[in-house]
């Protein structure tokens, strides 16, 4: 075969060939390609860009310490290869197998598993590259087959451990809402203080310019978002319009409080670190949001409500209590230091290394439990706790508990480590229309969950003190006795993408 690709004309090649093959060299054409997709192509197109690097280092480190390191294969004769198709600098390690060719696979499988538009644009140029290795004669056919077949088996190993975006969860109540021009009877509560700086244009300014006629008020930390909800929530109740907010998944919850009491539609600006919710909407920049609230393009979703002594609250995306709220407690307070992914990191290690158990009462069922998870709505991953819902009405709560007990955390550890987490006794699954729970000895500071990070102190009931926290759409706070968490199908109106 490779005496037939030698001896053979192949027309057009010799201009274009042995440079795509040089231009591959240290992975330096995939990193330009994913920069160009991260620029042009949006959110999907980072995700595929970030797919599609991690599959190529996975695949090169594969090849360049185990495939040749344990297969010694010569590099072919150059006698049969002409002259202008050959390198300017030939390559001295194994031929076996191509790392140039497992690069390319891997590359190009990794970003088809996020995106098929830029999977196409790729392959293509990946295919050319795995030829020209054989094309240039550094390469035995078989090389670039089996360089081939361990990419594409290191983005599927990528894709197993993480895996890619599913689809947009339904929403199947379409509701009509007020299709508002230009933004008019809209009023927006933007939380500046919500989420990373923007790099460019204040999201603002970017609403303001979507909707010119919308009503835009911005908050900072020194005013009182619930009332500068529950003021936006009642003009648009009188204007017959809606009401908008720019932020965060907390953020977005309390706005969702005040629109539920007014009864008015709710437009979700994405503007905070994550932004689960608006991205389940399909909203995944201002002006898809903007676009929607024009058309009157909405639908009903149901709300998570918790109820406690304090009052009630809704709950969006999920609710937690146990090592998650500790995670996103430590997270928080070391993420203004070292920033966010630094701080995640190290918030991990130390809610394994520190936490301990915590004793709940679950529908008059007392157990100890690493973590108790909730969903609205039932998340189609598997995890402790899950990130994607394909359906946002389903009208029940998905429970997710890690139960505590002898060697508990090592156990745990061992069974996230090796893909077995939803086979393991200590962990439960449930779908459930109503939880109630208890917390014995919410309150103590012995009560189980995470010390204060660097030995952070505060009063009682304060994020950086001890005791039983939880989580509700990313915002921690101390844990009451006693709560109720219930649906409200389909009680929310949102504007969502078509």
């Amino acid at each position: 075969m490779f005496a037939g690709v030698a001896g053979r004309h192949w027309p057009g090649a010799e201009p274009v060939l042995p440079k795509l093959s040089h231009a591959a060299n240290h992975g330096r054409l995939w990193l330009a390609a994913a920069g160009v997709m991260a620029v042009a192509g949006g959110r999907e197109g980072r995700r595929a860009a970030a797919r599609g690097l991690g599959s190529m280092a996975l695949a090169s480190l594969t090849v360049n310490t185990v495939g040749k390191g344990t297969v010694g294969r010569t590099r072919p004769l150059l006698d049969a290869v002409p002259v202008i198709r050959r390198l300017h600098r030939q390559p001295v390690t194994s031929s076996f197998p191509s790392g140039h060719a497992a690069s390319a696979a891997a590359f190009a499988a990794g970003v088809a598993a996020e995106s098929g538009t830029w999977g196409t644009v790729v392959a293509p140029v990946a295919a050319s590259v795995a030829f020209s290795r054989v094309y240039t004669g550094v390469h035995y056919p078989s090389d670039v087959l089996v360089g081939c077949a361990l990419g594409i088996g290191a983005a599927l190993a990528l894709r197993a451990l993480r895996p890619p975006a599913g689809p947009r969860p339904t929403a199947n109540r379409p509701v009509p809402a007020p299709a508002l021009e230009a933004g008019r009877g809209l009023h927006v509560v933007v939380n500046t203080a919500s989420g990373p700086p923007p790099l460019l244009t204040p999201t603002a300014n970017r609403v303001r310019a979507a909707l010119p006629e919308a009503v835009v008020v911005e908050r900072t930390e020194d005013e009182d978002l619930g009332q500068l909800m529950e003021t936006a929530a009642k003009a648009a109740r009188d204007a017959d319009g809606a009401l908008g907010v720019c932020g965060g998944d907390g953020t977005v919850a309390l706005a969702a409080d005040a629109a539920l009491r007014h009864n008015v539609p709710l437009a979700v600006f994405p503007g905070g670190t994550r932004n689960h919710f608006a991205l389940d909407l399909g909203l995944a920049t201002v002006e898809a949001t903007a676009d929607a609230v024009r058309a009157g393009r909405a639908a009903r979703v149901d709300v998570a409500r918790r109820t406690d002594a304090s009052g009630r609250s809704p709950i969006l995306n999920t609710f937690s209590i146990g090592s998650y709220p500790d995670l996103v407690r430590v997270r928080e307070r070391w993420s203004r230091r070292v920033g966010s992914w630094p701080a995640s990191v190290l918030a991990a290690v130390h809610v394994l290394r520190t936490c301990s158990p915590v004793t709940v009462e679950i529908n008059g069922r007392t157990r100890d439990v690493w973590l108790l998870f909730a969903g609205n709505c039932r998340y189609s991953s598997w995890g402790l706790a899950p990130v994607r819902r394909r359906d946002l009405t389903d009208g029940l709560l998905d429970v997710r508990i890690v139960d505590g007990g002898r060697f508990a955390r090592t156990r745990l550890v061992g069974a996230a480590l090796t893909g077995v987490l939803t086979s393991s006794p200590i962990y439960t699954e449930a779908t459930v229309r109503r939880l109630r729970i208890r917390l014995p000895d919410a309150g103590r500071p012995d009560a189980g969950g995470c010390p204060p990070a660097d030995g952070a102190t505060g009063p009682p009931g304060s994020a950086a003190g001890p005791g039983v926290h939880l989580a509700c759409d990313g915002e921690v706070s101390p844990a009451p006795a006693e709560l109720l968490l219930d649906k409200v199908p389909g009680g929310l109106r949102v504007y969502r993408a078509a």
